[in-house]
């Protein structure tokens, strides 16, 4: 029964990880939040919304995690093409899927 238990939410869990589109890396966990925004695009029909998101923190504070939670739940995607987690600056590319528009939630912790 037990192990029935444990197989069942490590099935739930992996389900859960490939159908969400939030980025989450790193932890923020006994983190502090350093720096957030909202990041917006509106759509225009046949095409996809890109915005690139930088971040640079002036004090060199070493990022511990970044938080891009989609807030419409679309099929949009957001990624860490430079920096990022152990460094002291982020740049995140947000994309959305054709036809939709971006509505982002960002969080970096230090």
């Amino acid at each position: 029964m037990r192990t029935a238990s444990i197989l069942f939410v490590v099935l739930v869990s992996c389900i859960c990880a490939c159908y969400c589109k939030d980025l989450i890396v790193g932890t923020s966990f006994n983190g502090r939040l350093l720096w957030q925004e909202k990041a917006e695009y509106n759509s225009i029909p046949f095409k996809k919304r890109v915005k690139e998101v930088f971040y640079s923190d002036p004090g060199q504070q070493v990022i511990k995690g970044i938080i891009a939670r989609d807030l419409d739940h679309t099929d949009a995607t957001a990624t860490v093409t430079a920096g990022g987690v152990g460094q002291s600056y982020a740049n995140i590319r947000l994309k959305s899927e054709r036809g939709s528009g971006l509505n982002y939630q960002i969080e970096i912790y230090v």
